[in-house]
């Protein structure tokens, strides 16, 4: 099935979403992240900022301040369509309206060093199959990230509602899987 007419229907039910329904299924989302050993040991996570209905991780980014972790967000090059950039983010407000509507960190006021080695990513999602594989909005922006040289393992964590998970959508060569996908119903790890 094509990626573009399966990202709009699943956008469609996401849009339909009340808001107790986001606020249950993510915070059930949130707790199986928080659980992992990999999220209490990390040292460095990346972070989004959800809009439209995406999975709200923002208890997240409470849990990263409060136990000292450092956390990075992205931020969209508008020069260079596809890329990001990664801030040092240590407040709420450090945080502005940035490209597509999303939050991202102030250039002016937050750290972008020029490497990133998060222990920890969360990758917001339109729709993930279960070998790992996105739907996105298709700018390839996590693609790109996620294909990156690392100079340390990192674990790459899909976020979605069990609504998004779709099979039999085509997987381009330059589409980057995670290594785990959670939804408010389960976790699906990668081998």
């Amino acid at each position: 099935m094509d990626k573009d007419v399966i990202r709009k229907r699943l956008l469609k039910t996401r849009s339909r979403m009340c808001a107790s329904d986001v606020e249950v299924k993510s915070g059930r989302i949130v707790e199986s992240i928080l659980s992992l050993k990999q999220w209490i040991n990390a040292q460095e996570v990346l972070l989004y900022w959800p809009i439209k209905n995406e999975v709200d991780v923002r208890p997240l980014l409470e849990a990263a301040w409060d136990s000292g972790k450092k956390l990075f967000m992205p931020c969209c090059r508008t020069d260079e369509p596809g890329l990001m950039d990664f801030g040092v983010v240590r407040a709420e407000h450090d945080l502005l309206g940035g490209s597509f509507g999303i939050k991202e960190p102030c250039r002016s006021r937050c750290e972008f060093p020029d490497a990133v080695s998060p222990d920890i990513v969360i990758v917001p999602g339109v729709g993930y199959d279960s070998h790992g594989y996105r739907i996105g909005f298709g700018g390839g922006y996590y693609d790109r990230f996620l294909a990156r040289p690392q100079k340390d393992f990192f674990l790459s964590v899909g976020v979605c509602y069990s609504f998004q998970l779709v099979e039999g959508f085509p997987v381009e060569p330059w589409d980057q899987a995670v290594s785990l996908v959670c939804t408010e119903k389960e976790l699906i790890w990668q081998n």
